[in-house]
């Protein structure tokens, strides 16, 4: 696991509602309980953590990551681009 996978999980366990639940990269993040605000938080958490800037549009970000893996490959691949 690299470290943007183990700090992108751990950003999003803050967020979801059970926090007592374990998560891995091939969760759902709608099956995992965010709702579109706890997203925006999580999407603000990631920026900050990594000084990164994603393209994040409300109307399809359902689409655009519907997993953690999928949130994972975006920041990796702007962390990628970064340095």
């Amino acid at each position: 696991m690299t470290d943007v996978t183990a700090d992108v999980l751990a950003i999003i366990q803050k967020k979801i509602p059970k926090e007592d639940k374990s998560i891995a990269v091939g969760d759902s993040l709608e099956e995992l309980g965010l709702e579109s605000v706890d997203f925006l938080e999580m999407v603000f958490d990631v920026e900050e953590k990594f000084d990164v800037q994603i393209d994040y549009n409300a109307n399809t970000a359902a689409e655009d990551f519907k997993t953690v893996q999928d949130v994972v490959n975006a920041i990796q691949e702007l962390v990628d681009k970064k340095g």
